[in-house]
């Protein structure tokens, strides 16, 4: 659209920029919210159940490992699948679409009779579940103000850890009086209970409209949700992705691994691989790993905890400073120390105030900079890839927790010390800072030698 046409037309984004946050934007963030928890609730399922499935079924470690990780397989698939579906048929399609499939193949999972065939229904869950995930994540981010978007995304994001601790409560008390079949049951009938709320209350994203050239008025009913539109408004409206404007024809993938945009996309992905390694290695086998050093279940039950509960104020806070501050050197430093906690749990883990210290703060580090890296991803790509953008890193992503959780029982298996595990954990900490910090070099560089109305991708 020419600078002419342009007149008095109206910009999404800076519509949504100008006015304080709706009601409707709450809505969206809240449905969102509702999805990530139900998909933490479900990804968790199997570590609920995994004690009363190996008893009834007389299951070895080896026998339940492929239940364990096929779900996290499907999340890997199923991300690298949704991302280009969601940039073509959109992101409210695809989300919705993702939690029928999960809720589904979760109800059939209940009613299984063998070790193969759950590793199959737990698989299929997984693409679901993997495909709705960065789509909450994405729809959120396009309803959000430039100003409040980290602190919305991440806040949003935190329905993940809030599930996947609200499942392990309600199993507590639904598996001895029902049988572990209740606990994927839920699992499934919580989301079909939801879809039909999404269907009717979600809404497309706006610039995915405007960007596949949908009418002006199915925008204008949407937008008009937020805020009145401007008298002067000519019945047209756009978008700007700065450079990418003349792309959007292209393949989200070509976008995302062209030559503007691929440094970018490799340094998140390092950052998520990364990160994402450190929390389901922590997430993994921290209980085993404090358990060996001579601490009785529950002050190991309470130190793991700690992760989860400083991940949860990490993201929230950390979303809020990257508002406020450069998003770049946000991530980097929490990224950075978050190596420092690591070094320390390694040191003083024979000390239990310590101990229970650097877990909360590594919590935060890490685990709170990897829900800040969904916002730096949301915010990096343009509207053309973003769902491909945020699932591919995703699913990079998932290749590391894949790599965490079998690389503890590797160092256990070698004979690895809690000193020496702790150590090596500092370097993909490391690595995920330096990734931010030479994407940050890059793109900041970038913006200020653009044109005026020419941004290079960033955060706004």
């Amino acid at each position: 659209m020419s600078s002419t046409d342009k007149k008095n037309s109206v910009d999404v984004q800076d519509f949504i920029d100008s006015k304080p946050v709706a009601p409707f934007q709450w809505l969206v963030l809240m449905l969102c919210f509702l999805v990530t928890a139900i998909d933490g609730l479900d990804t968790a399922a199997v570590g609920f159940i995994a004690p009363a499935l190996r008893d009834e079924w007389g299951l070895t470690p080896a026998q339940l490992n492929p239940v364990l990780g096929a779900a996290l397989l499907g999340l890997m698939f199923g991300a690298f699948i949704a991302g280009p579906l969601a940039d073509r048929f959109g992101r409210k399609t695809v989300l919705a679409f993702s939690v029928l499939f999960f809720g589904g193949w979760s109800l059939a999972a209940a009613y299984t009779d063998s070790v193969e065939t759950l590793a199959l229904m737990r698989f299929l869950t997984g693409l679901g579940l993997g495909g709705a995930m960065p789509n909450a994540i994405t729809l959120t981010s396009e309803y959000c103000p430039q100003r409040r978007r980290s602190l919305m995304v991440t806040s949003m994001f935190c329905g993940f850890t809030l599930g996947s601790a609200l499942g392990g409560v309600v199993a507590a008390q639904l598996v001895p009086m029902f049988g572990w079949r209740s606990i994927l049951l839920m699992g499934g009938i919580l989301p079909l209970a939801l879809l039909p709320l999404l269907i009717l209350l979600l809404p497309e994203s706006a610039r995915f409209l405007v960007q596949r050239k949908a009418s002006g008025a199915r925008i204008a009913r949407i937008l008009g949700r937020i805020a009145l539109l401007p008298a002067d408004w000519n019945g047209s409206f756009h978008i700007q992705d700065g450079p990418h404007d003349a792309k959007t024809g292209a393949s989200p993938i070509r976008l995302i691994l062209g030559s503007m945009l691929r440094r970018g996309t490799l340094m998140l992905w390092t950052s998520f691989f990364m990160s994402l390694l450190i929390i389901y290695m922590m997430t993994s086998w921290l209980p085993t790993l404090i358990k060996d050093t001579g601490l009785d279940l529950s002050q190991a039950a309470l130190i793991s905890a700690m992760f989860q509960i400083g991940g949860t104020l990490g993201a929230i806070g950390l979303g809020a400073s990257m508002d406020r501050l450069d998003p770049y050197r946000v991530l980097m430093v929490a990224y950075a120390a978050g190596a420092v906690f690591l070094f320390g749990i390694g040191q003083y883990y024979d000390h239990y105030t310590i101990l229970i210290v650097c877990v909360a703060g590594m919590g935060v580090c890490v685990s709170g900079s990897q829900v800040g890296a969904n916002a730096l991803a949301a915010s990096f790509y343009p509207t053309a890839s973003r769902a491909t953008g945020v699932s591919w890193a995703h699913g990079v992503g998932r290749i590391g927790a894949v790599t965490g959780s079998l690389g503890g029982g590797l160092m256990l298996g070698l004979g690895m010390g809690f000193d020496d595990i702790f150590t090596l954990l500092m370097l993909p900490a490391l690595l995920a800072a330096m990734a931010i910090f030479f994407m940050g070099l890059r793109y900041r560089r970038a913006a200020a030698e653009a044109p005026v109305g020419q941004n290079a991708p960033q955060l706004s």
